[in-house]
């Protein structure tokens, strides 16, 4: 039985899933416009900052429709397929769980932050102008 559901899922994902990653270009915002220095300012603090994602999940969908609503450079990370992504998430965070933005403070300390509304939160708070 479990096998059945797993596969049914499977199924669901890979017929999905190029949908879903069509509508995400589709309906792609437009990046917030800075001026050059404060655009690199904002880059130099996306340094510290990476999203531990999944292609086609949708909450990940949501979270990197803001990061380009936002203009932010942030580093991605794929822990569906890539294996060393996902034990470092795993590692790190606790949990393989989606998405997920691993915050390293200027002090070194490292945050994982998981849900996409905690996510989009901190990031309109911290790079809203």
């Amino acid at each position: 039985m479990r096998f059945i559901i797993r596969t049914f899922f499977k199924t669901l994902r890979l017929v999905l899933g190029p949908f879903m990653l069509l509508w995400e270009f589709v309906s792609r915002p437009k990046g917030l416009v800075r001026s050059a220095p404060a655009q690199q300012a904002v880059n130099a603090q996306c340094q510290s900052l990476v999203l531990y994602q999944f292609a086609t999940c949708p909450f990940c969908i949501k979270v990197r429709q803001e990061i380009r609503r936002l203009s932010l450079p942030i580093a991605r990370r794929d822990a569906q397929h890539n294996a060393q992504h996902r034990a470092d998430l795993e590692q790190g965070g606790g949990a393989v769980k989606v998405p997920c933005l691993k915050i390293t403070e200027p002090s070194g300390q490292t945050r994982w932050l998981y849900e996409s509304g905690a996510i989009i939160s901190y990031l309109r708070e911290r790079f809203t102008a």
